[in-house]
Formats: C-alpha cells, structure tokens, sequence
C-alpha cells in the first residue's frame, strides 16, 4: 500500500513532479501528491471484494476448496497474499535510526503511551459500545485496535507537512515493539481485562500463544526480511539508489498482496457477507469514532507539551493510524479466513485512506491556528 515517492524527496505540497500532477496540485495538493494506487485504494479494495464474492458466487464448491488448502486455521493462498502486503512496508522502516530516538525523550514517551496504552484501550471502548451484540466483529476491531502504525503513516506525516525523520524514528520503534507488546496485550484486551470487569465476551478467548505464534509468523518473518533487506540494500547499493529505486519499485507489491488477500477472504466469505450486507457500515462506524478521537486527543497531547507543528503532527498520526496488514494476518491466523474477525480486519484499509486524507487536512488547518508563527504550506 505504500506507494508514494521516497520519504526523503523533500518537495514541498504542491510542488512539480509532473505536468498532470502540477495541474491537480493547484486544485488539491494533498490529493494530488498521492500515487494513483494510493488515491484509489478505497475503490481497489472494493473492486477486489466485488471480485471475491462473485468468484464465490459463481463457480460452485470455489469457496470449499480454497478453503481446504489450508495448515491449521490459515489458508495458504491467503498466507501468501499477507507475506507479500508485509514485506513492503518493514523493508521501508529505517531500524538503523532507532538509536536517535535518545534524544526525543518527551516524543519517544508520549508515542508508546499513545500507542500501547490510550489507543488499544480506546478500540477496546469503542468496540465494546457499539458491537457488544456481535463477538466476532468486536474482536476484529480490538485487533486492530492492537496492531499499531507502521510505514504506511510515512504518507500521512509527509502530506501534513510533519517531522519526517521522527516519524521515521517511531515507525521503527513500533515494528519492534510489536513483537514483543501484541500477544500479551492481545489476551488482556480479549480474554483478561473482560473477565476481570464482568463482560461477557460469548466464549470469544483467546491464548496468549495463538496470537504470538501468529505474529511471529506474519509480522517476524517480513521483518527480519526487511530488516536483512535494507542493511545489504544500504551497504551495497546506498541510501539513495534504496530510497529512490528499489523501494518504489517494491511499494506496489504491499498494495497487490493486500488486494489479493480480499479476494480470497471474500470468495471464502461470500454467504455470510451477502446474508447481512449492512454488517461492514457497523465496523466502519467505530473505526471513524477511533480515528478521530485518537487523532484529537494525540494532537491535544502534543501542543500540552510544546513539541511544535512537526512533531506535534508526527505525534497524532503516528497514534491515529493502525497496522491493518498485521491486524487481518491475526485475525486469520487465529480465526480462520471466514470468520468475522478477518471481515472487521479488511474494513479497516477500506476506509484509511479517505479518513487520513481528510485528517491531513484538519492538521493542515490547526497548523495556521495552533501554531500562528508557522506560515501556510506553500500550495
């Protein structure tokens, strides 16, 4: 999914990249800086659930036997499609950056409260609140809820005009933080904190190891991947051919993987999607409360503590936005491809885009208003 130009091409919003994006640029410069891929990601995505479900419809028994070519509860083909959507994005992460980090105390601190502790809690409310009367979906969203930004949120903070190496910088901490955090917060949001607060979660549980094996497998091996990736990448090649040759070159990958995953999710889950067709419009709309109440009160955060518009906006999107690749790998690996888990997963990038174009916007906004002694992009 990640598919823009390099983080480190420097061009303002609004800047010349092409004669077609100049024009664009003077109606919508946001807009017009994504790449087409990105631009369109919600209808991609529907267009790829639209094919799932009449593969499913169509050709008899297709859902059965992509069903079948599965190890425990993971469907091979669906396997495949999440390594692909994976390894993208972590072979963007700049790891050898972690180390600067030292010397952002206030944002390091700020970011893992956000991000570890406010926001899974938050998705837990949310879920709960509006989808107590569905397990399945609720669930779905609290792994969402666990899986936290990683290089997709690049985008968001270079259209916001934010800190860039920042965001860079916390990308990286997140992805590591991820292995160790997500299987222990995962059973405390879904099995421990519900029993203790008298909830009833309708036998929905899970293990501590059913999840960690599962982000291991999904979230390690791209990973190390993209770890080994970048350190022969950089030391062979440099920084320069890596940024601007090979990572645009691999970006559309996470996109294809992404798309393809959809289509066998839902050619698996064709009957029971159009047995309740309103069932997506119920996990979009607390996924939209989470984005804006995440984004808000990080941004709060972030003027509170006097960071300024850069890192106060690297702050804000790197809380608001969620790991979905890492989110519907869990949901399968544990669940299964055709459970309701894996479909609140796929609605979460269904609606991404739209929600985090509109978010560069209200930041672009609070920078004039927030922060007077900053000028407006250059449009």
């Amino acid at each position: 999914m990640d598919t823009v130009r390099p983080v480190n091409d420097r061009r303002r919003p609004g800047s010349r990249v092409n004669a077609t994006a100049t024009s664009a640029s003077t109606r919508d410069p946001v807009v017009a800086r994504l790449s087409t891929l990105d631009r369109f990601l919600p209808l991609w995505i529907a267009l790829a659930m639209a094919a799932g479900l009449a593969l499913g419809s169509l050709i008899p028994g297709f859902d059965d036997a992509l069903d079948r070519l599965r190890v425990g509860t993971v469907s091979l083909p669906i396997a495949l499609g999440l390594l692909l959507m994976m390894y993208p994005v972590l072979a963007r992460v700049r790891y050898e950056e972690i180390g600067s980090l030292r010397g952002e105390r206030k944002l390091m601190i700020s970011s893992l409260v956000l991000n570890w502790i406010v926001g899974p809690l938050l998705m837990f409310a949310v879920a709960w609140l509006f989808l107590a009367d569905q397990p399945e979906y609720r669930t779905g969203l609290i792994v969402v809820g666990l899986a936290r930004c990683i290089a997709m949120v690049l985008i968001w903070t270079d259209l916001a005009c934010a800190d860039r190496e920042a965001t860079a910088l916390l990308v990286a901490i997140n992805s590591l933080f991820q292995i160790a955090a997500y299987s222990v917060l995962g059973w405390f949001y879904l099995s421990g904190l519900p029993s203790w607060i008298g909830l009833d979660t309708q036998g929905f549980e899970v293990s501590m190891w059913e999840v960690a094996r599962t982000v291991l497998i999904f979230l390690g091996i791209p990973l190390l991947a993209g770890y080994l990736t970048r350190v022969v990448g950089l030391r062979r090649r440099g920084a320069d051919w890596y940024e601007r040759a090979f990572l645009p070159r691999i970006g559309p990958v996470a996109l294809y993987g992404l798309l393809f995953t959809i289509v066998m999710l839902f050619a698996i889950q064709g009957d029971a999607i159009t047995d309740q067709p309103f069932d997506v419009v119920r996990i979009a709309i607390p996924l939209l409360v989470y984005f804006a109440a995440m984004f808000a009160l990080s941004f709060l955060t972030g003027v509170w503590l006097g960071l300024g518009y850069p890192k106060t906006s690297t702050l804000a999107f790197t809380a608001a936005s969620n790991n979905f690749e890492l989110a519907i790998a869990v949901a399968i690996g544990v669940w299964g491809a055709s459970s309701g888990q894996a479909l609140a997963g796929v609605v979460g990038p269904l609606i991404e885009v739209p929600v985090l174009v509109a978010l560069v916007y209200v930041a672009l906004w609070l920078r004039t208003r927030s922060f007077p002694s900053i000028p407006e992009p250059v449009r």
